[in-house]
Formats: structure tokens, C-alpha cells, sequence
């Protein structure tokens, strides 16, 4: 364990005094091409954890212009150039058991994960009330290329209407539109360990999703409701799952607020293996809540969620978010970030109380976890972030010769 640890930290040293004198980055991928802004001008604190701006500019469906020149004609408004990005993240991660099966075996020994992510991000205007959004993936020969892509239509200046269909094979049905930072939506939170750090991810909300979200927004809150399947590529038609979210983001003395409810619910048929369809269930609600601003000197960002995957019925269709017949799954997490050095280097800590809906029938279902880390921009479009968690409760104890009871993320994320 210590030899990992001290592995890591000479990784990161070496990082980021390699990586230091690139500076601060005047503009990110896509968007930023397009706008002609920088990416701080649409993130808090650091890449994905999006500011109101940024909320602005992503309720337009990416419509937004200003750095470009244009192409424009009758019904035609289009930058000149397709905008375009390399998205990486390279991580290092290491468990402390000495087991050698399952994902918690293949970890103990450290795993260099060199792409964990790889895609090539296009998006944009393609009208002045359409825009798209197309994440291509570039690292698993086996999948369509098409991982995620959404195509907003939006009328209105100051409360706007969207139709936005949408298929993602990892994000689930929040993809079609989201706006907070709490893990929501998959990729949009401020902390790598994501179902350590978010209720919603923690009940596995994300997953393969096609649909269509039906949207009203304007700066003061935001309403989506999706029709959707959990399946991505190829789709029968037929009954499908619904996904509501209402949410308020005001602003107050300087801080940026969010706050909402999810609900997934509903019963489709999808096509299964043999002639008969397979059945699927969707039941869980969702709370969550963030404050962003200031506190004397320093940014601080708050980031609260509460989530609910009701329990599996015997002999009923099973819910996709807890198959468990036992116990509803659930958890409360709360995230504090802040700014140790402004737009360069920020610290965390964030704490997990878990319920894992007692799969195993025997009474452990306390599933809890700590989080320590800490983000440094080398670049606006730039990060090394460190991530350390330990885990605790019942549901821990009985593996942790096997599976250890901490895991440690080093991540390099880079967009060009």
C-alpha cells in the first residue's frame, strides 16, 4: 500500500511540474472554438462543473456564437469550420486488498488505465435553432461509434422550449438534459469516484439510453421530461420508460444555487434473446442540491444528493436500478470543494452513507465512503486530479482481506 501511495505521488509530481509550463489555456475544444471564450467562462472551478453561463449556453443547445466566422444564407447559419475535439483521461488506480479476482483483484496490484477514455467530441450550431452534440468513441473497436449524441432544437429568448433527442450508451436518461454539477447526469460532476460522491450514481442511474427529452428552462429553473428505452443503437418502438426533472437555479448574494427532483419510472418491452420480449422496470426518485460562490476569499462549491432504487418485487419484473427483493437501495453523499489556489488548485472532501439493498439476504447493507482529493488545472482544458476513499460499514467488513477498503484514483484529463 505504501509503495502504491508513494508511486503516485511521484506520478503527480513529475505531471504537473511537466505539464506547468504549458500555462493557462485561453480557450477550450469545441464550444470555445466556436465562441471564442475561454472555458472558464463557462465551468466552476474546473472542467465539467458547469457556472449559470455555462447553463446558459448549454439551454440554447449550443447555439451560441461569437468567435467564428459564419456561414449564413436563406434558413442557414452555420460556423465556417466543424469544431471538434480529443478528449483523453489517463488514470492510475490502486486498491489495498491482496485478492486477485473480480475488478477489486485486477486493482490491488495497481492498474495503469492508459486511455480510460478516449473520444473525439463534435458539436455546436448547425442552425440558428438547432445544435448537436456527438461524443465518438475511440477506444473500443467493439462499439458503435456513436456513444452519445444529442441534436437540442430550441425556441425562446427568455424562457426557451426544447425538443432534444438523444442516445447514449453510458449516461442514462438524464443525457438528454441536465444542468447541475451533483452527478445527475453522468459526466457532470466535480469529482472523478462518482458513486462514491453522488446518490444518483451510486443507485446506477446511468447506463445505455435513447429518447427524446421535452425541456422548458430559462436562468431561474429548468423542467425535463423524456420518454426513453434502455437500450442504445437499434431500438423496437413501443412502451417506454419515463424520466422527469423539475429544478430551481437562483441566484442570491452572490451564490449560485441549484436544487431538483428526479423521478424514473415506468414499465417497457424490449427485444429480448428469443421471441419474447424482456420486460423493464424503471422506479427511483432522486433529490439534490448545490450552492457555488464565494466564502471570504475562497471559491466554495456544495454539493448535496439523496437517491432511492425501490426494491425488486419476487417474482415481478425487476427494478434496473436494484434487482435486490430484499431492501430498497439508497444513499445521502455531501461534497465540499474549494479553491486553495483560484482557478489553479482546489481541495475536496466528501462523505457517502450507503444502503445496498442487502443483495446477499444476511443483513449487511451499510455501504459507506470517504473521499479526500484534490484538482490542479495546468490548463483550463487541462487536469491532474487525486482522488482517495475508504470504505466503511457492514456491508464492507467481510472482504476486506480479499477487496481492501480504500481505493485511490490519479487522473490526468486533457481536451484539445
Amino acid at each position: 500500500m505504501r509503495k502504491g501511495l508513494i508511486f503516485m505521488a511521484v506520478v503527480a509530481f513529475v505531471l504537473v511540474g511537466a505539464l506547468y509550463q504549458a500555462g493557462e489555456a485561453n480557450a477550450a475544444p469545441t464550444f470555445a472554438r466556436q465562441t471564442g471564450m475561454a472555458c472558464g467562462t463557462c465551468h466552476y472551478q474546473h472542467f465539467p462543473s458547469l457556472n449559470a453561463f455555462g447553463r446558459a449556453f448549454k439551454s440554447g443547445g449550443y447555439t451560441m456564437i461569437g468567435g467564428q466566422s459564419m456561414v449564413e444564407g436563406d434558413m442557414l447559419s452555420l460556423p465556417a469550420v466543424l469544431n471538434a475535439a480529443l478528449i483523453t483521461k489517463i488514470r492510475y488506480q490502486k486498491r489495498n486488498g491482496d485478492g486477485e479476482s473480480g475488478s477489486a483483484g485486477a486493482l490491488n496490484k495497481g492498474q495503469l488505465q492508459f486511455p480510460d477514455e478516449g473520444a473525439l467530441l463534435i458539436g455546436g450550431r448547425a442552425g440558428e435553432h438547432i445544435g448537436f452534440l456527438l461524443e465518438g468513441q475511440i477506444t473500443d473497436n467493439t462499439a458503435p461509434f456513436f456513444a452519445s449524441f444529442k441534436m437540442p432544437v430550441v425556441y425562446g429568448k427568455d424562457v426557451q422550449f426544447s425538443f432534444i433527442p438523444f442516445t447514449t450508451d453510458s449516461a442514462g436518461a438524464p443525457y438528454g438534459f441536465e444542468l447541475l454539477n451533483t452527478g445527475a447526469v453522468r459526466m457532470t460532476r466535480p469529482v472523478e469516484h462518482r458513486t462514491e460522491t453522488s446518490a444518483q450514481q451510486y443507485i446506477g442511474t446511468d447506463g445505455a439510453a435513447t429518447g427524446g427529452a421535452f425541456v422548458v428552462s430559462n436562468g431561474m429553473f429548468f423542467a425535463n421530461y423524456s420518454i426513453w428505452s434502455p437500450t442504445h443503437g437499434a431500438n423496437s418502438t413501443g412502451p417506454e420508460l419515463n424520466y422527469l426533472r423539475l429544478a430551481a437555479t437562483p441566484t442570491f448574494a452572490g451564490w449560485d444555487f441549484g436544487a431538483g427532483i428526479q423521478s424514473w419510472s415506468g414499465t417497457a418491452k424490449q427485444p429480448g434473446a428469443g421471441a419474447t420480449p424482456t420486460r423493464t422496470m424503471a422506479k427511483a426518485i432522486a433529490f439534490d442540491a448545490q450552492a457555488q460562490g464565494t466564502a471570504g476569499p475562497v471559491p466554495l462549491g456544495v454539493y448535496f444528493t439523496w437517491a432511492k432504487a425501490a426494491k425488486s418485487k419476487s417474482g415481478k419484473i425487476a427494478n434496473m436500478y436494484n434487482a435486490s427483493a430484499n431492501r430498497a437501495k439508497s444513499a445521502w453523499t455531501l461534497v465540499a470543494e474549494a479553491g486553495v489556489i483560484p482557478n489553479k488548485l482546489t481541495a475536496l472532501a466528501a462523505y457517502r452513507a450507503g444502503k445496498n439493498g442487502d443483495p446477499t439476504g444476511i443483513g449487511k447493507d451499510k455501504d459507506n465512503a470517504t473521499t479526500i482529493g484534490a484538482n490542479y488545472n495546468v490548463a483550463q482544458n487541462v487536469e491532474v486530479q487525486l482522488n482517495h476513499s475508504w470504505y466503511t460499514g457492514n456491508a464492507n467488513k467481510g472482504n476486506l482481506r480479499s477487496d481492501g477498503n480504500t481505493l485511490t484514483t490519479l487522473m490526468l484529463f486533457a481536451a484539445f
